[in-house]
C-alpha cells in the first residue's frame, strides 16, 4: 500500500534569527524525526506526509497556512 501526503503546506518565514522547526512523527509514539534552524528572513516550506503528522515552531515566526496566517514567539498582536 502506498502511503501519499495529504498535499497539506506551510511555509515559515523567520522574523528574528534562530526560529527551530521540529517535526514530529505519526504512530503510536510521538517523536522528533527532523529538524531545522531558521535565521532571519529565511523561509521554509513543509508538507504534512505520512511521516510527519505535526510540526512544531519555536521563535519569532510568520506561518500562512490553507487556513490563515499567524505568528509564532513575540507578542500576539
Amino acid at each position: 500500500m502506498e502511503n501519499k501526503p495529504n498535499g497539506e503546506y506551510l511555509v515559515i518565514k523567520a522574523i528574528d534569527d534562530g526560529v527551530n522547526v521540529i517535526g514530529l512523527t505519526r504512530g503510536t509514539d510521538t517523536r522528533f524525526h527532523h529538524s531545522e534552524k531558521l535565521d532571519k528572513g529565511e523561509v521554509m516550506i513543509a508538507q504534512f506526509t505520512e511521516h510527519t503528522s505535526a510540526i512544531k515552531i519555536r521563535g519569532n515566526a510568520k506561518i500562512l497556512t490553507s487556513y490563515g496566517e499567524i505568528k509564532s514567539g513575540g507578542s500576539e498582536d
